[in-house]
């Protein structure tokens, strides 16, 4: 750490009562605008000018500003394993070693963090998950380089690299600054179109007078204004928390006070809880996605619509589409974006084997790597089980209520609104519910607090899920099915794009956990055939009968032993 850099941080944090490590974060956030704004302006035809700055002004974040030498090593460490894992390692199992190297190192991190349990210290986790997503995603690229290309779909096409990058060039992208402490994440290709200029390209046909206006010999084009309005928003988001953290947090709902609130009261303090933590991500996700506009790498291309340059390739969170989320996919879906497209394309997708729809196995991996990845603490655990069986639930009581408000031809009935209304209600209650224990963390206090507000959603799943099992919804899917026969002549709606990619991928949570238990079982049947050979076994519904039959004498066995 540079000498005397730690006073006026420790001064000016003894003033707000607030950690020294959380406001010298901010500052870094802030720094980064101006010195993204001097990154954007290195030659574009020196690309080693823009590498030496990214490495010299991240070794000053880690070690400068935060006198993380460990960390600092650590981060190298994963930079330098990769690189030699994805050169010297041949085979399809290349990437897998890489997956594995990356995700047990961060492991021993999140447990030394977990053991010295210090929330507002700044640590190196949360870089190392950033370093997991990209190093990663840098395995599967250069594998895919190597293969035919009948044999990727599109994006694996485009992300994939037929040659190693130089170690100059791969060091500025593990190194690149604006996005080293907590992302966002981005592939290598689009660092190295964003360093030679070529992610600026206008597309093939387009009239060159409606290229973005740039300034000098500038391949970037102008990016100070959303930049800056991202940067207003971000600090707008992190204001507002700090006002409200002190009267909405993790000490109140454990306190003796909060038994004594009735009931609405318990709720709605359990819901400001998870939104104004929810408010700390919103601000420094738009502050760190505003220093990557400001850079140039956000730039996503000409808006289809407008014609104006669209800046949102990097962006991680959309507040409103998780504070007014009417459903669970759309809840999960808009948080953390990146990290959703991660676990869609190098771990859901790249599991599922070739020729075939992903199933049991990919939700799975899914699942385990996303909650591997986020750490050990139960509550991550509690809360992603629970959201699996929400998924399970809020699609298929859509599926039977929502044709009820529409018209045979597809349009919105009168009652539409109160539907949409009760939906978005429901949602936000029942994540509020369920996210408690990704801001409590330990076993003991999630249970605690769930408790004191009666276990409402997890008897509401259970008394959903009972209704799904029974004859009425049987015959509410034949009345929604009759109606639904006049929706299906008319057009198909179009998905927008951000809702496309999510498929499959809502932060691992499964969406069907049923039938995925079914997919299991299809698959373990397989295998079974498979090893058997020509020998007959047990088929269908008495493989299902057995498996669970397996699993109710193993729950009963471990109850008696305890």
């Amino acid at each position: 750490m540079i000498p005397g850099i730690n006073r006026p941080f420790a001064y000016v944090a003894g003033l707000l009562g607030a950690s020294t490590d959380e406001l010298k974060l901010i500052f870094l956030f802030l720094l980064s605008y101006p010195l993204a704004g001097i990154l954007k302006r290195l030659p574009d035809d020196k690309p080693w000018m823009k590498n030496v700055f990214n490495i010299t002004v991240a070794v000053f974040y880690l070690v400068g500003l935060f006198d993380l030498w460990t960390g600092f090593a650590l981060i190298v460490t994963d930079a330098v394993v990769t690189y030699c894992i994805a050169k010297y390692v041949e085979g399809p199992y290349m990437p897998w070693i890489g997956f594995i190297f990356l995700m047990g190192h961060m492991s021993v991190s999140h447990i030394y963090r977990q053991i010295a349990n210090s929330p507002s210290s700044v640590d190196i986790t949360g870089a190392q998950m950033v370093m997991v997503m990209k190093l990663s995603a840098f395995c599967w690229n250069v594998w895919d380089g190597k293969q035919k290309p009948e044999q990727l779909n599109e994006e694996q096409k485009e992300r994939s690299l037929k040659q190693l990058p130089s170690v100059l060039n791969y060091a500025g992208f593990v190194a690149f600054f604006p996005s080293i402490m907590v992302g966002p994440a981005f592939d290598y290709v689009d660092y190295e179109r964003w360093l030679n200029g070529s992610m600026f390209d206008l597309p093939p046909g387009t009239d060159p007078m409606k290229a973005p206006p740039t300034r000098g010999k500038r391949r970037i084009p102008r990016s100070a204004t959303p930049a800056l309005i991202k940067m207003a928003k971000g600090l707008l988001w992190i204001l507002v928390f700090l006002q409200c953290d002190p009267i909405f947090n993790k000490n109140v709902v454990l306190s003796d006070g909060y038994k004594t609130m009735n009931f609405g009261w318990r709720v709605f303090y359990l819901h400001m809880m998870s939104f104004v933590t929810r408010m700390k991500y919103y601000g420094v996700w738009s502050l760190t996605d505003g220093a990557c506009t400001l850079s140039g790498i956000g730039y996503k291309g000409l808006d289809s619509k407008t014609g104006k340059p669209n800046w949102d390739r990097l962006i991680n969170i959309r507040p409103a589409g998780v504070e007014f989320a009417q459903n669970s996919h759309a809840y999960l879906g808009n948080w953390n974006l990146n990290t959703n497209h991660w676990l869609r394309n190098y771990m859901y997708l790249r599991v599922t084997p070739k020729g075939k729809k992903p199933g049991f196995r990919a939700s799975m991996a899914t699942f385990v790597t996303s909650a591997f990845w986020h750490g050990f603490w139960p509550g991550y655990y509690m809360t992603f089980v629970l959201a699996s069986f929400i998924q399970n639930i809020a699609k298929n009581s859509r599926r039977l209520l929502r044709p009820f408000f529409l018209t045979p031809d597809g349009r919105p009935t009168p009652q539409k609104r109160y539907y949409d209304f009760f939906t978005w209600l429901v949602t936000q209650l029942a994540f509020s519910f369920t996210t408690a224990p990704f801001v409590l963390l330990s076993f003991h206090d999630s249970m605690q607090v769930w408790g004191r507000n009666y276990f409402y959603c997890i008897i509401g799943v259970v008394l959903c899920q009972t209704f799904l099992l029974s004859p009425g919804a049987k015959w509410l899917a034949k009345k929604a099915k009759a109606r639904q026969e006049g929706v299906k002549k008319r057009p198909e709606m179009g998905r927008s794009e951000s809702m496309e990619s999510l498929q499959g991928a809502t932060l691992g949570v499964p969406s069907e956990p049923g039938k995925e238990f079914d997919e299991m079982v299809d698959e373990v049947m397989e295998e079974v055939k498979k090893r058997r050979g020509s020998k007959p076994g047990p088929e269908g519904s008495e493989l299902r009968r057995m498996v669970e039959e397996t699993l109710h004498r193993t729950t009963d066995g471990v109850k008696k032993a305890q």
